[in-house]
């Protein structure tokens, strides 16, 4: 048995963009479902379907990354695998073509994090493919009106071999600080999964998803409750320091749990028991398969 489910972000989808928030939610479920369907680990699945993401500018990840207060481009990504918890993550991370390869590389490594040219020595050193960290600038460079924000991305599988893997990838959020970091390359705050848990990836208001350590939350709820259930208990939470976020979940058993009190989430799923893409643009819309 095998399950993924994928998500384009927490954040208000203009109607001129969803159908490219469709298809890239599609195209990145297909890529990591691909690689499960032919037996593969839920590693490396996470992996390609995040690279997906980060190659599309309609998303605030990779080539679609937010600029920050000096106009460049400083990502974070993770990658978690929920056997050995072992964790690999990057922060403010410039002139690599695509982080959650990065983090990839840093899993088995023993700092759990590396930012800023730390990262990208790593990636050198790992041999993860470098870019001039203008070219991470989408062109043409984008109008005020098209401001990333909270679309940071990200992918949970579960493989046949029963075991889970989270990825999370982000540009960060429009005008930020130089060297700002959100909740996305922090574990227990925007990803973590344990293999007899369950896995949990958010989106959304990165400090307020940090100050509720949103993710651990999910993971203590998923003792009791449903998937959908601790996603929704989580943002309860959240909303009581007036937070913005979406959570997707996956059980051990294959079931999802995906909830979001902001406007809009993209997620796509599929499994061994339903291999047919679902894609969705916000919570209880009709399946576009």
């Amino acid at each position: 048995m095998w399950s993924i489910i994928v998500h384009g972000g927490a954040k208000t989808i203009e109607q001129e963009d969803a159908s490219a928030n469709r298809a890239g939610c599609r195209a990145a479920l297909e890529a990591g479902a691909e690689i499960l369907k032919n037996g593969g680990s839920s590693i490396d699945a996470v992996e390609a379907a995040v690279r997906v993401f980060e190659n599309d500018p309609t998303f605030n990840a990779g080539y679609g990354s937010a600029l920050n207060i000096d106009g460049e481009v400083e990502m974070c990504a993770a990658l978690m695998e929920g056997t050995s918890f072992n964790v690999g993550a990057v922060a403010v991370a410039k002139g690599v073509c695509n982080p959650i390869s990065v983090a990839k590389a840093m899993l088995y490594e023993e700092p759990v994090l590396i930012a800023g040219d730390g990262a990208r020595a790593f990636a050198a050193e790992a041999g993860v493919t470098l870019c001039h960290p203008d070219a991470m600038i989408p062109k043409p460079k984008r109008s005020a009106k098209e401001e990333r924000g909270h679309d940071t991305v990200g992918c949970i599988a579960l493989d046949e071999r029963g075991r889970l893997a989270t990825a999370v990838s982000t540009g960060g959020l429009e005008g930020a600080p130089i060297g700002r970091i959100g909740d996305s390359p922090q574990p227990g705050c925007g990803f973590y999964c344990d293999d007899n848990i369950g896995g949990v990836v958010f989106s959304g208001d990165g400090e307020q998803i940090a100050r509720m350590i949103l993710a651990s939350r999910v993971m203590q709820a998923l003792e009791d409750l449903s998937p959908d259930q601790a996603v929704e208990a989580a943002l309860a939470h959240i909303e009581r320091i007036g937070g913005e976020a979406g959570g997707i979940v996956l059980a051990p058993d294959g079931k999802f749990g995906w909830g979001h009190n902001s406007e809009d989430f993209a997620v796509a799923i599929a499994s061994s028991v339903s291999p047919d893409p679902k894609v969705y643009l916000r919570k209880g819309e009709a399946s576009h398969g």
